[in-house]
């Protein structure tokens, strides 16, 4: 079927930082190779996270941050397929408007990356470490209650120059940027699930269509990576029922395990921590049929929430 005799030419659009051009850049020749006669242009959009700088995302609120403008220009027509990370994408997806393909994921653990060269257990008392996440924030502090969690925004060029600077004697940022930029090799530390589990989404690239264009939605069925969307669909089901956005401290991971039958198995590991610190962390983890993805995530979110959960959002004010 040749789907080029449709359109001609197609619209990505893509926050301006050089990891989203990256992975926008990466999508673009993935449909390239598929499709020769496709003429494929990327336009640059600048979203209110990208303007807001010397404010924690938790302190500005709000859903979609990362999103927002973005989809506007999809749901206008300006742009033909959004690509975002899908640990910024909120559960609610404006109406006309659906996540079409999920692409197999990179690394999605966090990394450590000190100034000295030392891991973070040793780590120096008092030591500063930068991150821009609650998440990461209260993993760090339960894990280290001696250090200084400092707020650290900007792009991974940035956070990576305020390191170098010295305003911070180790940062966390996540494994899956990091590769891609090729800074691997600073890295420090992976830090495991067991010592900090991801972000819902983490590491996974997502393209977002207008649910009524078929030309498209046909077209990028090819770059859908099967269990990494089921994973995250496990991990989105989590968040929508415990909700917050940037201002509750939550994780989640979902991975695709082999068991000694053979057969395939889905894992979900979830916390939700106090932004102050003074409740401990609550962590949980089910473990299933990877036909119940969805199922397994909301039972996870549940059993949190009633085990001290529910008691952390109505401190924080979240409902």
């Amino acid at each position: 079927m040749d789907l080029t005799v449709t359109r001609n030419k197609l619209v990505i659009g893509t926050r301006g930082s050089k990891l989203a051009l990256w992975q926008a850049n990466w999508v673009k020749e993935k449909l390239e190779n598929l499709y020769p006669e496709l003429r494929i242009e990327i336009e640059k959009i600048k979203t209110t996270g990208d303007k807001i700088l010397d404010a924690s995302l938790a302190k500005i609120g709000g859903k979609g941050l990362f999103v927002k403008e973005i989809e506007e220009a999809l749901l206008s027509g300006r742009v033909d397929i959004a690509v975002h990370s899908m640990k910024d994408v909120p559960v609610e997806i404006p109406e006309g408007l659906h996540i079409s393909a999920i692409c197999e994921r990179e690394d999605p653990k966090d990394a450590f990356i000190s100034i000295n060269g030392k891991s973070l257990k040793e780590l120096e008392k008092g030591a500063v470490v930068g991150t821009s996440s609650l998440r990461r924030s209260v993993q760090l502090k339960a894990l280290r209650g001696d250090l200084n969690i400092a707020s650290l925004r900007g792009n991974v060029d940035t956070r990576l120059r305020k390191l170098k600077e010295g305003k911070f004697h180790a940062v966390v940022l996540a494994m899956a940027g990091l590769k891609r930029m090729g800074f691997e090799h600073m890295v420090t530390e992976p830090l495991s699930e067991d010592l900090m589990i991801p972000a819902v989404g983490q590491g996974a690239i997502g393209i977002e269509t207008r649910i009524d264009d078929d030309f498209v939605n046909e077209i990028i069925k090819p770059l859908n990576h099967e269990e990494t969307a089921i994973c995250v669909l496990a991990e989105r089901a989590f968040l929508s029922v415990v909700g917050g956005g940037c201002q509750v401290p939550l994780a989640c991971h979902a991975r695709i395990e082999k068991l000694q039958s053979s057969a395939l198995s889905l894992k979900i590991t979830a916390m939700i921590g106090d932004p102050e610190g003074k409740m401990p962390i609550i962590r949980g983890f089910r473990q299933g049929n990877m036909s119940q993805a969805q199922n397994l995530g909301v039972e996870l979110a549940k059993e949190l929430l009633e085990r001290g959960g529910s008691r952390i959002l109505e401190k924080i004010g979240v409902s």
